[in-house]
């Protein structure tokens, strides 16, 4: 009897134990694949880090089990005194497995919080630091080619022009932001003098820097004021690299007292809303199949220190599953215009025109790209000057 009562206590344990491991199984399985997301700017700015947080939303919705956390405004004039590692270590407490910075201004501090945080993946927007060999192995880089973009705001904008006179409303001054500036130029040029056959000497494409990616009071330039000094100095389409949507803001007020007058706002797909009288569209990342590819990787355990620059699908720049570039027409957009933006994306996506082809000549006259030269990403990534025809500072005073 005793041997009896003994065997079934064992029975009785033996199950119990079972029981209690399948639950954590059940409850690993159960918990979700956390990644934070750290936003220069507010999540729903209509612009830069908006499209970021609506890319987080859209891996949540593809990758079944993932779960978003973030924190906006990581900037110095919201967030004085905190630093990019304090803000990991909080969301390594809270779970994040992977972690996306999404600003240049955060590589510093995001390559510290890598290094801090080894078990944790962590991905920079825009940066470089695989390219230099300052990248600790559980950091990667992730960028679109935002040039492409840039060339068709550039194109629609000399196509609409009345007076061949384009302001670009500038962020702060580097590399990235001259290259953009300048694929934009670029563009321009080519409607201007290939596509309308007008005289390359009354094409005007001036750049005024405000010093930041949106305005801080008292920090930049006002972007309000310089979008104003635009139109009222003759410039009728405005071209925004600026995160926020004061370009067609300006814009809109300017064609109610009786102005001609245009903008292309810049970053997310949704930033012509409340516009059509005057947002010619707007060039756009979209944040999503890049994460998607990223995360799947971290939560496979394959991720890796790479450098990914994405290109447009040049059969759809517009779908949401595969581009991270688009180009989203605006209702100002002229249906003549529009046709020959057509031609262009599909002469861009065919290989069949390169922009960055030489002869092309820095500011200073120097040259930077040599007759029938086609530039390497690296040149294009690392412009240290505006192009030669493009008004501006090349570098900040």
């Amino acid at each position: 009897m005793k041997r009896k009562i003994t065997l079934l206590l064992c029975v009785f344990c033996f199950l119990f134990s079972l029981a209690i491991v399948q639950s954590g199984y059940a409850a690993a399985a159960d918990k979700p694949f956390t990644f934070g997301l750290l936003l220069v700017g507010p999540y729903n700015d209509h612009g830069y880090s908006q499209a970021h947080y609506e890319g987080g939303e859209y891996v949540e919705r593809t990758i079944p089990g993932t779960k978003m956390i973030y924190i906006d405004k990581v900037n110095p004039a919201d967030r004085p005194g905190i630093t990019i590692p304090q803000l990991v270590d909080d969301m390594v407490e809270k779970g994040a497995e992977l972690i996306i910075a999404n600003s240049d201004d955060m590589k510093d501090g995001i390559r510290e919080a890598a290094r801090m945080h080894p078990e944790t993946d962590f991905i920079h927007i825009s940066g470089d630091d695989v390219i230099t060999g300052m990248a600790p192995k559980n950091l990667a880089n992730l960028f679109g080619r935002m040039e492409y973009g840039k060339m068709m705001a550039g194109f629609v904008a000399a196509m609409t022009s009345q007076t061949g006179k384009i302001g670009y409303l500038g962020p702060l001054v580097n590399d990235e932001t001259r290259r953009l500036a300048s694929s934009c130029y670029l563009g321009a040029r080519y409607a201007w003098e290939t596509v309308l056959k007008k005289d390359p000497a009354d094409l005007k494409f001036q750049v005024t820097w405000i010093g930041f990616w949106f305005n801080i009071p008292g920090v930049t330039a006002d972007p309000t004021q310089v979008a104003q000094n635009f139109f009222n100095s003759g410039y009728d389409v405005v071209i925004s690299g600026i995160d926020t949507t004061e370009a067609v803001v300006v814009a809109n007020q300017k064609i109610k007292e009786g102005k001609e007058a245009w903008a292309i706002p810049y970053d997310y797909v949704g930033a012509c809303e409340g516009a059509s009288a005057v947002c010619l569209g707007v060039p756009y990342f979209n944040w999503g199949p890049g994460y998607v590819s990223f995360i799947k990787k971290s939560m496979a355990g394959t991720f890796a220190s790479e450098w990914l620059w994405l290109s447009p699908d040049w059969k759809d720049i517009n779908n949401i599953d595969t581009s991270t570039i688009g180009f989203a027409r605006g209702g100002a957009l002229s249906a003549e215009s529009g046709i020959a933006l057509s031609a262009f994306i599909s002469d861009l996506g065919a290989g069949k025109l390169n922009l960055f082809t030489g002869p092309l000549f820095y500011q200073d006259g120097s040259v930077y790209l040599k007759k029938g030269a086609v530039a390497t990403d690296k040149e294009i990534w690392y412009m240290k000057q505006l192009l030669k025809g493009m008004s501006g500072q090349s570098s900040a005073k």
